[in-house]
């Protein structure tokens, strides 16, 4: 049970930010979000590890959201739900492309034990194993990180005011 708890802790914005994304109702999604765990809890064991967690979470999310759909539209043609999900996954992922090139650049910006702090937390390794890696205490590899992810967001919210400025 610890290990879920972790797993909802690691993922639970991201997939509240996609399912978000899918739904464009805040409510929705987050009820969207509850049911995804709850089906994860109760399908753990038919996990089968050909992806990646967060890609299996997002799997069962999307499903839930087109189950969704198709509950309260009498009918729903595949044409238009392969529509909305193909114009929003593409717009997605050019954001994210873009989002993920700055962060590279501003990232050469940091030490090498600040890069590895946060490369190895995006990969998804654990305050203790990071810790070990980097010769510090597990409480300054969750400090490190949070002023990572902090200076990366004012970073990235200070390009988005300067590109709508030009």
């Amino acid at each position: 049970m610890k290990d879920f708890e972790k797993l909802y802790y690691l993922h639970k914005e991201e997939l509240y930010r996609y399912l978000l994304g899918l739904t464009h109702d805040p409510e929705q999604a987050g009820d969207l979000m509850q049911e995804t765990f709850l089906q994860a809890m109760l399908g753990i064991g038919r996990f089968r590890q050909q992806s990646s967690v967060r890609t299996w979470l997002f799997a069962i999310g999307r499903n839930l959201w087109l189950k969704e759909l198709r509950k309260h539209r009498e009918t729903v043609e595949y044409d238009d739900l392969l529509e909305i999900y193909t114009r929003q996954t593409l717009e997605e992922t050019a954001s994210n492309r873009e989002t993920l090139h700055r962060i590279k650049k501003l990232m050469c910006q940091k030490d090498e034990r600040v890069n590895l702090v946060f490369s190895m937390r995006v990969s998804g390794y654990s305050y203790a194993q990071i810790a070990q890696k980097a010769g510090i205490s597990e409480s300054s590899a969750r400090v490190l990180e949070h002023r990572i992810r902090t200076w990366l967001k004012e970073q990235l919210e200070k390009g988005e005011t300067n590109e709508r400025e030009l």
